[in-house]
Protein backbone atom coordinates (compact mmCIF):
# COMPACT_ATOMS: atom_id res chain seq x y z
CA UNK A 1 0.00 0.00 0.00
CA UNK A 2 1.23 3.48 -0.91
CA UNK A 3 2.01 5.58 2.12
CA UNK A 4 2.44 9.33 2.65
CA UNK A 5 5.04 8.69 5.37
CA UNK A 6 8.74 8.12 4.75
CA UNK A 7 8.99 5.33 7.34
CA UNK A 8 6.72 3.64 9.92
CA UNK A 9 8.82 5.34 12.60
CA UNK A 10 8.24 8.71 10.90
CA UNK A 11 4.50 8.15 11.03
CA UNK A 12 4.73 7.44 14.75
CA UNK A 13 6.69 10.67 15.31
CA UNK A 14 3.99 12.71 13.54
CA UNK A 15 1.20 11.01 15.49
CA UNK A 16 3.09 11.47 18.78
CA UNK A 17 3.38 15.22 18.11
CA UNK A 18 -0.31 15.25 17.14
CA UNK A 19 -1.35 13.68 20.44
CA UNK A 20 1.00 15.90 22.47
CA UNK A 21 -0.40 19.07 20.88
CA UNK A 22 -3.97 17.86 21.35
CA UNK A 23 -3.29 17.16 25.03
CA UNK A 24 -2.64 20.89 25.52
CA UNK A 25 -6.17 21.90 24.53
CA UNK A 26 -7.88 23.37 27.57
CA UNK A 27 -11.13 21.61 26.76
CA UNK A 28 -12.34 18.04 26.40
CA UNK A 29 -12.44 16.34 23.00
CA UNK A 30 -13.15 13.03 21.40
CA UNK A 31 -12.42 11.24 18.12
CA UNK A 32 -14.88 10.63 15.31
CA UNK A 33 -14.16 8.30 12.40
CA UNK A 34 -16.34 8.50 9.29
CA UNK A 35 -16.33 6.38 6.16
CA UNK A 36 -16.26 8.22 2.82
CA UNK A 37 -15.82 6.93 -0.72
CA UNK A 38 -12.28 8.36 -0.59
CA UNK A 39 -11.32 6.57 2.62
CA UNK A 40 -11.79 6.77 6.38
CA UNK A 41 -11.79 10.30 7.75
CA UNK A 42 -10.87 11.34 11.29
CA UNK A 43 -12.30 14.38 13.08
CA UNK A 44 -11.85 15.83 16.55
CA UNK A 45 -15.06 17.01 18.21
CA UNK A 46 -14.35 19.68 20.81
CA UNK A 47 -15.34 23.15 21.96
CA UNK A 48 -18.73 24.08 23.40
CA UNK A 49 -21.15 21.10 23.29
CA UNK A 50 -24.07 23.56 23.24
CA UNK A 51 -22.48 25.79 20.60
CA UNK A 52 -23.23 26.12 16.90
CA UNK A 53 -21.61 23.34 14.86
CA UNK A 54 -18.51 24.46 12.96
CA UNK A 55 -16.47 22.33 10.55
CA UNK A 56 -12.80 23.38 10.55
CA UNK A 57 -10.22 22.59 7.85
CA UNK A 58 -6.47 22.84 8.60
CA UNK A 59 -3.58 23.96 6.40
CA UNK A 60 -1.49 21.78 4.11
CA UNK A 61 1.04 19.32 5.57
CA UNK A 62 -0.24 20.27 9.02
CA UNK A 63 -2.78 18.64 11.35
CA UNK A 64 -6.02 19.41 13.12
CA UNK A 65 -4.20 19.18 16.46
CA UNK A 66 -1.86 22.03 15.53
CA UNK A 67 -4.72 23.99 13.96
CA UNK A 68 -6.84 23.75 17.09
CA UNK A 69 -4.04 25.30 19.15
CA UNK A 70 -4.13 28.24 16.73
CA UNK A 71 -7.95 28.42 16.78
CA UNK A 72 -8.65 28.37 20.50
CA UNK A 73 -10.67 31.59 20.05
CA UNK A 74 -13.37 29.47 18.37
CA UNK A 75 -13.75 26.95 21.19
CA UNK A 76 -16.00 28.92 23.55
CA UNK A 77 -18.76 29.65 21.06
CA UNK A 78 -18.77 26.66 18.70
CA UNK A 79 -19.05 22.90 18.73
CA UNK A 80 -15.97 22.24 16.62
CA UNK A 81 -15.53 19.38 14.19
CA UNK A 82 -11.85 19.63 13.20
CA UNK A 83 -11.25 17.33 10.24
CA UNK A 84 -7.92 15.74 9.32
CA UNK A 85 -7.43 16.27 5.60
CA UNK A 86 -7.33 12.97 3.80
CA UNK A 87 -3.87 12.18 2.39
CA UNK A 88 -2.11 14.61 4.76
CA UNK A 89 -0.34 13.93 8.08
CA UNK A 90 -2.83 12.97 10.76
CA UNK A 91 -5.33 10.21 11.41
CA UNK A 92 -7.38 10.12 8.20
CA UNK A 93 -6.74 7.66 5.36
CA UNK A 94 -3.56 8.18 3.35
CA UNK A 95 -5.47 8.45 0.07
CA UNK A 96 -3.87 11.24 -1.97
CA UNK A 97 -6.36 13.45 -3.80
CA UNK A 98 -5.59 15.82 -6.65
CA UNK A 99 -5.63 19.52 -5.71
CA UNK A 100 -6.46 20.35 -9.34
CA UNK A 101 -9.95 18.85 -9.60
CA UNK A 102 -13.08 18.70 -7.41
CA UNK A 103 -12.15 15.62 -5.36
CA UNK A 104 -11.43 17.54 -2.15
CA UNK A 105 -14.81 19.25 -2.44
CA UNK A 106 -16.58 15.95 -3.02
CA UNK A 107 -14.77 14.43 -0.03
CA UNK A 108 -15.71 17.34 2.25
CA UNK A 109 -19.31 17.17 1.03
CA UNK A 110 -19.44 13.51 2.09
CA UNK A 111 -17.94 14.43 5.48
CA UNK A 112 -20.73 16.97 6.09
CA UNK A 113 -23.44 14.47 5.14
CA UNK A 114 -21.91 11.60 7.11
CA UNK A 115 -21.61 13.83 10.18
CA UNK A 116 -25.41 14.09 9.97
CA UNK A 117 -25.76 17.70 8.76
CA UNK A 118 -27.73 19.05 5.81
CA UNK A 119 -25.66 22.24 6.05
CA UNK A 120 -23.01 23.57 8.40
CA UNK A 121 -20.84 26.61 9.15
CA UNK A 122 -17.25 26.19 7.96
CA UNK A 123 -13.84 27.72 8.66
CA UNK A 124 -10.76 26.96 6.59
CA UNK A 125 -7.24 28.36 6.44
CA UNK A 126 -4.68 28.21 3.63
CA UNK A 127 -4.91 24.75 1.98
CA UNK A 128 -7.99 24.07 4.09
CA UNK A 129 -9.63 27.23 2.75
CA UNK A 130 -8.99 25.88 -0.75
CA UNK A 131 -10.79 22.66 0.22
CA UNK A 132 -13.65 24.77 1.55
CA UNK A 133 -13.74 26.80 -1.68
CA UNK A 134 -14.00 23.56 -3.69
CA UNK A 135 -16.80 22.42 -1.38
CA UNK A 136 -18.66 25.71 -1.92
CA UNK A 137 -18.61 24.91 -5.65
CA UNK A 138 -19.42 21.18 -5.44
CA UNK A 139 -22.08 21.33 -2.70
CA UNK A 140 -23.09 25.00 -2.20
CA UNK A 141 -26.31 23.99 -0.46
CA UNK A 142 -24.33 22.37 2.39
CA UNK A 143 -22.53 25.58 3.40
CA UNK A 144 -24.38 27.72 5.94
CA UNK A 145 -21.63 30.32 6.40
CA UNK A 146 -17.95 30.21 5.53
CA UNK A 147 -14.73 31.91 6.55
CA UNK A 148 -11.84 31.64 4.10
CA UNK A 149 -8.63 32.63 5.91
CA UNK A 150 -5.47 33.35 3.82
CA UNK A 151 -7.15 31.12 1.23
CA UNK A 152 -5.76 29.05 -1.57
CA UNK A 153 -8.09 28.31 -4.47
CA UNK A 154 -9.36 31.85 -5.03
CA UNK A 155 -6.50 33.47 -6.98
CA UNK A 156 -3.18 31.88 -6.14
CA UNK A 157 0.11 33.67 -6.77
CA UNK A 158 2.23 32.64 -9.73
CA UNK A 159 4.44 29.65 -8.91
CA UNK A 160 7.55 31.77 -9.52
CA UNK A 161 6.74 33.61 -6.27
CA UNK A 162 7.68 30.47 -4.34
CA UNK A 163 11.20 30.08 -5.75
CA UNK A 164 12.61 31.86 -2.69
CA UNK A 165 11.38 28.91 -0.60
CA UNK A 166 12.72 26.15 -2.84
CA UNK A 167 16.49 26.55 -2.36
CA UNK A 168 16.49 26.73 1.46
CA UNK A 169 14.10 23.75 1.51
CA UNK A 170 16.59 21.72 -0.57
CA UNK A 171 19.42 22.80 1.72
CA UNK A 172 17.36 21.75 4.76
CA UNK A 173 16.71 18.33 3.25
CA UNK A 174 20.45 17.93 2.60
CA UNK A 175 21.83 19.31 5.87
CA UNK A 176 18.91 19.03 8.34
CA UNK A 177 20.11 22.32 9.80
CA UNK A 178 17.31 24.26 11.47
CA UNK A 179 18.49 27.59 10.01
CA UNK A 180 17.52 26.44 6.51
CA UNK A 181 14.02 25.47 7.62
CA UNK A 182 13.59 28.93 9.15
CA UNK A 183 14.74 30.46 5.84
CA UNK A 184 12.20 28.23 4.03
CA UNK A 185 9.36 29.58 6.16
CA UNK A 186 10.48 33.24 6.20
CA UNK A 187 8.88 34.23 2.86
CA UNK A 188 5.54 33.14 4.36
CA UNK A 189 6.19 34.65 7.80
CA UNK A 190 7.86 37.95 6.74
CA UNK A 191 9.69 38.05 10.11
CA UNK A 192 10.95 35.26 12.40
CA UNK A 193 8.65 36.52 15.16
CA UNK A 194 5.69 35.27 13.13
CA UNK A 195 6.94 31.67 13.10
CA UNK A 196 4.88 30.19 15.93
CA UNK A 197 6.78 27.41 17.80
CA UNK A 198 3.96 24.88 17.35
CA UNK A 199 3.63 25.69 13.64
CA UNK A 200 7.41 25.37 13.27
CA UNK A 201 7.50 22.01 15.05
CA UNK A 202 4.56 20.73 12.97
CA UNK A 203 6.20 21.84 9.72
CA UNK A 204 9.54 20.31 10.74
CA UNK A 205 7.94 17.01 11.72
CA UNK A 206 5.99 16.79 8.44
CA UNK A 207 8.97 17.75 6.28
CA UNK A 208 11.21 15.26 8.10
CA UNK A 209 8.79 12.35 8.09
CA UNK A 210 6.18 12.69 5.33
CA UNK A 211 5.95 13.29 1.60
CA UNK A 212 5.29 17.04 1.46
CA UNK A 213 2.39 18.18 -0.72
CA UNK A 214 3.67 21.17 -2.69
CA UNK A 215 0.61 21.68 -4.90
CA UNK A 216 -2.10 23.94 -3.49
CA UNK A 217 -5.80 23.64 -4.41
CA UNK A 218 -6.25 25.17 -7.85
CA UNK A 219 -8.35 28.27 -8.40
CA UNK A 220 -12.07 27.53 -8.50
CA UNK A 221 -14.14 28.62 -11.50
CA UNK A 222 -16.14 31.84 -11.20
CA UNK A 223 -19.34 30.20 -12.49
CA UNK A 224 -19.07 27.38 -9.96
CA UNK A 225 -18.43 29.67 -6.98
CA UNK A 226 -21.32 31.95 -7.91
CA UNK A 227 -23.70 29.11 -7.05
CA UNK A 228 -22.81 29.42 -3.36
CA UNK A 229 -25.15 31.91 -1.69
CA UNK A 230 -23.82 31.40 1.84
CA UNK A 231 -22.51 34.51 3.62
CA UNK A 232 -18.73 34.37 3.28
CA UNK A 233 -15.87 36.24 4.96
CA UNK A 234 -12.50 36.27 3.18
CA UNK A 235 -9.36 37.40 5.05
CA UNK A 236 -6.19 37.83 2.99
CA UNK A 237 -2.66 38.94 3.88
CA UNK A 238 -1.22 42.05 2.27
CA UNK A 239 2.27 40.46 2.12
CA UNK A 240 1.17 36.85 1.57
CA UNK A 241 3.59 35.44 -1.02
CA UNK A 242 1.27 32.52 -1.83
CA UNK A 243 -2.22 34.06 -1.82
CA UNK A 244 -1.72 37.85 -1.85
CA UNK A 245 -4.64 40.06 -0.88
CA UNK A 246 -4.26 42.17 -4.03
CA UNK A 247 -5.20 39.07 -6.05
CA UNK A 248 -7.50 37.25 -3.62
CA UNK A 249 -9.80 40.05 -2.43
CA UNK A 250 -10.90 41.42 -5.84
CA UNK A 251 -11.46 37.89 -7.16
CA UNK A 252 -13.47 36.88 -4.07
CA UNK A 253 -15.66 39.99 -4.36
CA UNK A 254 -16.18 39.21 -8.04
CA UNK A 255 -17.30 35.61 -7.70
CA UNK A 256 -18.82 35.09 -4.23
CA UNK A 257 -22.38 36.54 -4.18
CA UNK A 258 -22.54 37.37 -0.45
CA UNK A 259 -18.95 38.22 0.36
CA UNK A 260 -17.24 40.35 2.97
CA UNK A 261 -13.49 40.86 2.72
CA UNK A 262 -10.84 41.92 5.21
CA UNK A 263 -7.26 43.00 4.51
CA UNK A 264 -4.69 41.70 6.98
CA UNK A 265 -2.45 44.76 6.71
CA UNK A 266 1.29 44.16 6.72
CA UNK A 267 0.81 40.43 7.30
CA UNK A 268 2.19 37.51 5.33
CA UNK A 269 0.85 33.98 5.18
CA UNK A 270 2.01 33.11 8.72
CA UNK A 271 1.02 35.61 11.42
CA UNK A 272 -1.12 36.15 14.51
CA UNK A 273 -4.64 37.52 14.47
CA UNK A 274 -5.43 40.48 16.72
CA UNK A 275 -8.09 40.08 19.42
CA UNK A 276 -10.46 42.33 17.45
CA UNK A 277 -9.95 40.19 14.33
CA UNK A 278 -10.73 37.05 16.30
CA UNK A 279 -13.94 38.68 17.61
CA UNK A 280 -14.87 39.70 14.06
CA UNK A 281 -14.56 36.10 12.85
CA UNK A 282 -16.60 34.74 15.76
CA UNK A 283 -19.32 37.37 15.31
CA UNK A 284 -19.49 36.67 11.58
CA UNK A 285 -19.96 32.94 12.16
CA UNK A 286 -22.65 33.36 14.84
Amino acid sequence: MKTIYNTPQGKQKILALYDEQLSRLKTSYHDIYLETSFGQTHLIETGNPAGLPLLVFHGGNATSANNLLACTFLLDQFRIYAVDTIGHPGKSAETTLSPNNDDYGKWASEVITNLGFQKIRCFGGSFGAGILAKTMCVAPEKIEKSVLYVPSGIKNAQAINLISMALPMMLYWITHQQKWLIKTLLPMAVTEDNIDPDAFETAKCSIDNAKVKAGMPSNVAVNDMQKCLAPTLVLAGEKDCMFPAERVIPQAEKMIPHCETYLLKGRGHMHSLTESEKRMIVQFLM
